[in-house]
């Protein structure tokens, strides 16, 4: 996680054709990397999946859903999401570092 300006860069790991969309906090990669913890219902078929993860965290974190974006990764699981929410906000919602 970054701050970006007005905002934040989060790095999301990305689980789609879950049972249920949600949020499961930041988890430790085995090379020592925190990602976020994202699934969602929608399979990863046309931008399905990015445009849920965006509004999974957009509603997880309180704010618009067009105030959370792709900004890398969009075919691959492992993403950058672009939110516009400060850095503490988002500590405070999904905890991490």
């Amino acid at each position: 996680m970054r701050a970006d300006g007005e905002g934040t860069v989060i790095a999301v790991r990305v689980t789609p054709r879950a049972s249920a969309d949600g949020v499961d906090g930041v988890v430790r990669m085995g090379d020592g990397a925190e990602w976020l913890a994202v699934r969602v219902r929608a399979v990863p078929d046309k931008g399905a999946a990015n445009v849920a993860v965006a509004a999974t965290v957009a509603k997880a974190l309180g704010i618009a859903k067009s105030g959370a974006r792709i900004v890398a990764g969009t075919t691959s699981r492992q993403k950058r999401l672009y939110v516009d929410c400060p850095p503490d906000a988002v500590l405070s919602a999904f905890g991490g570092r």
